[in-house]
């Protein structure tokens, strides 16, 4: 194998911007911004969405549908809103 073609895997913080959440964790990326985590500095990577403020894992999803698609199939196939079939 060539010697020095691969990046290095350190320690990073992965910060969700819409909840505020951090994860240490390991990773190719780095980025110029660091932060004091525990009395350690370390670089910083800033995200818009993770599984702390991701509708599906938090259970607070909702479908935004400005045309009535939803509803249009909901009636058409016979399910109320709760969910459940209605056929």
């Amino acid at each position: 194998m060539k010697k020095d073609i691969h990046p290095g895997y350190e320690p990073v913080v992965f910060r969700d911007k819409s909840s505020d959440t951090t994860y240490l964790t390991r990773s190719t990326l780095t980025s110029d911004e660091r932060i004091e985590l525990d009395g350690v500095t370390y670089p910083v990577v800033d995200v818009n969405i993770s599984s702390a403020s991701h509708p599906f894992w938090t259970g607070r999803g909702r479908v935004v549908d400005t045309e009535g698609r939803v509803e249009r199939f909901r009636r058409r196939y016979g399910m109320n809103t709760e969910g459940g079939e209605g056929r």
